[in-house]
């Protein structure tokens, strides 16, 4: 079948939206009609070369839809099933997902390939030439062919355009809390960075009952925005929230640090070191280009102070128990999947709404189809 999608052919280019030629579902695989898809800053990275994955590639790993066909052997989903997409595939069965670790399945080796799962070869061709998936998704999209290892059905009454932040940033946000910080009652909390991902580590940290939360992000209005998700504190720099987290805490300091920013950066290490208490967690969770090799940090402090530095892939989450339970939270009112969408952008205004995310203008931008 023909569809369209957004294409980057080579980076520091812009995305090419254009028409695609998409096979049909081999066995294990489903066929998706996609309803809406996250703009995270990780398909920035494919454009940057931070993430130096294969070109050309359709973009895309956080979105929602309606399977349209299913392929041999796909017993548990059926044309009609709504489904969010896991941006890292669950096996269920390898040693990390059997050990309630998802975000750790073995499949996730093959996301660099950006080709399908079953045979690494591709459904999706463009210009007379194959095209790669951002993690194996796609969902910059009005169609798409995954795995059936990266599906999450969902319940029918979920709008899709808010349900497709939980295939990344809102799991990974709530999670990097809960999860990989490990928040606690009357924690302090430091989040720097407050886009898609920094506003939900806000909202987890809120839920598993953190005293203070301090959102830490140059840009006014996002600032604005973290104190509507929960933050009880706000600077515009990790050098400003220093005296602050100095004068709130009695000189104690943050228990849990967690880093969201849009591009991790090394050289900042030390900052967030520094707002740290003994014994208190960093939590690295925002993407660093692939070639820094290097962090400038104390390393007699984190001996010294017994203080933790720990990374976190998807919130430390499993995306077949956390996004079906934060769709409840949802629904329960609990968590704000709707405050999150800053604006709502066609297939053909991606460069647009990337813009805008690159000016500080956007929470999360959602392409909707």
């Amino acid at each position: 079948m023909k569809t369209k999608a957004a294409i980057l052919w080579e980076t520091n280019t812009p995305w090419s939206v254009e028409e695609i030629e998409l096979d049909d579902p081999k066995p294990g695989e489903v066929l998706v009609k996609i309803a809406a898809s996250g703009m995270c800053h990780s398909d920035e990275h494919l454009t940057t070369g931070d993430l130096p994955f294969q070109l050309p590639i359709v973009g895309g790993h956080e979105g929602a839809g309606v399977v349209e066909k299913v392929g041999e052997g796909v017993s548990w989903l059926a044309p009609g099933d709504h489904v969010v997409f896991g941006f890292i595939p669950s096996c269920g069965r390898c040693p990390s997902c059997s050990t309630g670790h998802q975000n750790l399945c073995d499949l996730g080796a093959l996301m660099g390939l950006g080709l399908q799962i079953s045979d690494t070869t591709s459904r999706h061709h463009a210009q007379g030439k194959d095209l790669t998936l951002m993690c194996m998704l796609g969902t910059f999209a009005h169609h798409t062919v995954v795995n059936e290892a990266s599906c999450i059905k969902i319940e029918k009454d979920v709008p899709l355009e808010k349900a497709c932040l939980l295939g990344c940033g809102v799991v990974t946000g709530w999670g990097s809390a809960v999860y990989a910080a490990d928040v606690s009652p009357n924690d302090t909390v430091v989040v720097v960075g407050v886009g898609g991902i920094g506003a939900n580590a806000i909202q987890g940290a809120r839920l598993a009952g953190a005293k203070r939360i301090v959102a830490v992000d140059p840009v006014e209005f996002k600032r604005e925005k973290a104190m509507e998700f929960g933050a009880t504190h706000t600077a515009a720099s990790m050098a400003e929230a220093l005296p602050l987290l100095q004068e709130i805490t009695w000189g104690t300091m943050a228990n849990k640090v967690i880093m969201t920013m849009g591009v991790g950066d090394g050289a900042v290490m030390g900052e967030a070191m520094a707002l740290a208490a003994k014994r208190g967690r960093v939590v690295v969770t925002n993407i660093h280009p692939a070639l820094e090799m290097g962090a400038n940090m104390s390393l007699l402090d984190l001996t010294l102070m017994e203080k933790q530095v720990v990374g976190s892939l998807f919130g430390s989450g499993n995306p077949r128990a956390d996004i079906p339970k934060l769709l409840g939270l949802y629904r329960e009112g609990q968590l704000d999947l709707d405050g999150l969408v800053t604006k709502t952008y066609s297939l053909e205004q991606i460069n647009d709404g990337y813009q805008d995310m690159r000016d500080g203008k956007n929470i999360r931008g959602v392409l909707v189809y």
